[in-house]
């Protein structure tokens, strides 16, 4: 016995293990909270709404096959028109008024197929670092 009334304790592998333990769960516990908490936000707006209330129209398999550089546009979002107001062109790119707020559309993201809808249209995702346009199919503005 050491003075003082103190017995040393052996270094043994299970207080070894037991110290590990504790060293993995204490970064382990808070990335699990985190992916809990904000996997939700991430994938807010992965879900496809097809309602089939657009099943007979003769545009229906032509809209599912659009794709911009983004990959295919009515996979992962609701495309919505756009008003000629909502949208503009300058220099060969483009910007789109969504939820009252105008973003750039990505180069990857335009559409270069003949519109056969005739209307702008516009594929908005809302996800964990906001909104982006997956998808932009500009009009005529007329």
């Amino acid at each position: 016995m050491i003075s003082g009334g103190h017995v040393p304790r052996p270094c043994t592998e299970s207080v070894v293990e037991n110290s590990a333990r504790r060293r993995a769960v204490r970064w382990k516990l808070p990335l699990l909270i985190g992916c809990v908490l904000f996997l939700p936000l991430a994938t807010g707006s992965g879900e496809a709404r097809d309602d089939g209330r657009y099943a007979s129209s003769p545009l229906k398999q032509w809209f599912d096959s659009l794709k911009s550089g983004k990959g295919p546009c009515c996979s992962d979002a609701d495309g919505s028109a756009v008003s000629d107001a909502d949208w503009e062109s300058n220099g060969g790119r483009y910007r789109v008024r969504v939820e009252g707020e105008w973003h750039e559309v990505p180069d990857d993201a335009v559409i270069t197929e003949p519109n056969r809808a005739g209307r702008t249209m516009v594929w908005p995702i809302r996800g964990y670092l906001g909104l982006t346009i997956r998808c932009f199919m500009p009009g005529s503005m007329t």
